[in-house]
């Protein structure tokens, strides 16, 4: 496991987050959004169905999920996501705690949104989750957001706070690695051994704040900083520990958008640091710089057909204190960068295809990714790269679908190739597994109502 999963302690914060989250309960949520602005899924989402953001849904957003029909309705939502995960070749061990090495049909997950409109300037999304994977329930995303319309000079727009617990999930573009294809994946199969902090480093570990401000449907800029929770409050949410940062680990995230008739074009850079105590251990601490750069394109001019391509490049330097003091790196200080490009094509809001493209890169440390049996790295440099591949459809997608927005439906089938994996194509590991043999076939039946 890479030593970026990590956090700490801030009880003013865990208070003002979990009076928040009981507020969340007097909302509406992911389709009840529809219900609650009385527009079809396919307005705020591309394809009609999550989690890929039209402008619409980008606005939605960033007026903090405050629009409204003024009809009340059901605050509730549920999501569920049942999967069956084959790869090439079975793993060393089972899967799963409850599963087998290979073949495996999974509830993955249920998922409980309490989210929408509080009042005119404040609205929450808020999810907890079970996962039949580990027979958990666990606290999932949750974003709470003051929004408001403001006016500097010749210039409009708005200026909002967001409150949340995972850096990057308050994004509304769809390069963020939160909302990053493939939107959905298995937790049955291996994967690359190592990725950035802003790739979900720190999700659901640590709580922030962050004020924004979006300007003349172009200009955006936001700046917050997180800290960790504490050790008591993540064993009660079921969320996995790997430490705490010290003090506060700040977020930056700034872009621009470019529009015209029927197409959108996003560029934008996002900064996140964070120093972190492994184990929550006092001393030396590794700290992890990253800055990423990306770009967004889609083309929505016509309800028949729809193209969007997104890229991102992280760039994470790392300062191992305390690995290398304790004995677990080789060098004090490395890198890790990740790169990831997809393109998808929807037809009648029904019919998606998705092809995507990932590289992750590392220095070589031959102590800090020492092989394990079925992962890990013979080389000491763990790089991976492949090809995601997916085609799904969404048979109520349109408008005026049966029983629009109660009814969301998504079949799918993935699969997801490796050139390399974990440093090499083959005997990654120095137990004889090539990276082909993780290879894998992903089916999923997502459901929203």
């Amino acid at each position: 496991m890479n030593c970026t999963r990590a956090i700490g302690r801030q009880h003013a914060l865990c208070l003002l987050f979990a009076v928040a989250l009981l507020a969340a309960g007097q909302a509406s949520a992911v389709p009840s959004y529809a219900r609650q602005t009385g527009v079809a899924c396919s307005g705020c989402h591309v394809g009609g169905f999550g989690p890929q953001l039209t402008a619409f849904g980008r606005q939605f957003k960033l007026n903090g999920y405050t629009q409204s029909n003024g009809e009340s309705d059901i605050p509730l939502s549920v999501m569920d996501v049942e999967s069956y995960s084959r790869t090439a070749k079975a793993q060393p061990d089972n899967a799963g705690p409850y599963d087998k090495p290979n073949n495996n049909f999974s509830l993955q997950q249920v998922s409980l949104f309490l989210a929408g409109r509080l009042s005119e300037h404040l609205g929450t999304f808020g999810q907890i989750t079970y996962s039949d994977i580990d027979r958990k329930l666990t606290m999932d995303n949750v974003d709470i957001r003051f929004a408001k319309p403001v006016t500097w000079g010749n210039h409009s727009g708005v200026f909002g706070v967001s409150v949340n617990n995972n850096p990057g999930s308050q994004d509304a573009w769809n390069t963020s690695p939160a909302w990053r294809f493939p939107f959905m994946a298995s937790g049955l199969v291996p994967g690359p051994a190592v990725a950035t902090l802003l790739e979900g480093g720190l999700g659901q570990q640590v709580v922030g704040a962050s004020a924004y401000a979006y300007l003349d449907g172009r200009h955006y800029g936001e700046i917050g900083f997180y800290r960790s929770w504490s050790a008591s409050m993540l064993r009660r949410m079921n969320v996995d520990d790997g430490g705490s940062i010290d003090g506060v680990a700040p977020y930056v995230r700034f872009n621009t958008t470019f529009s015209g008739p029927g197409h959108t074009l996003e560029v934008g850079i996002t900064g996140l640091s964070a120093r972190i105590h492994p184990d929550r251990m006092h001393g030396p601490t590794n700290r992890y710089d990253d800055l990423g750069v990306d770009a967004s394109y889609q083309f929505l001019g016509s309800t028949d057909s729809i193209f969007i391509i997104d890229a991102d490049l992280i760039q994470e330097h790392q300062r191992r204190n305390f690995a290398f003091v304790g004995g677990e790196a080789d060098h004090p200080n490395g890198h890790v960068t990740s790169a990831n490009v997809n393109a998808s094509w929807y037809y009648k809001e029904h019919y998606g295809l998705t092809g995507g493209l990932f590289d992750v890169r590392s220095d070589r440390d031959t102590l800090l990714y020492a092989p394990n049996p079925g992962d890990g790295s013979r080389t000491g440099k763990p790089d991976s790269s492949g090809v995601v591949l997916q085609a799904d459809w969404t048979p109520f997608g349109e408008t005026d679908s049966y029983k629009s927005p109660w009814v969301n439906l998504r079949f799918g089938l993935q699969y997801t190739m490796y050139s390399k994996f974990n440093g090499a194509s083959r005997n990654y590991d120095g137990f004889g597994r090539n990276a082909s043999d993780n290879n894998t076939w992903y089916a999923f039946i997502w459901n929203a109502f």
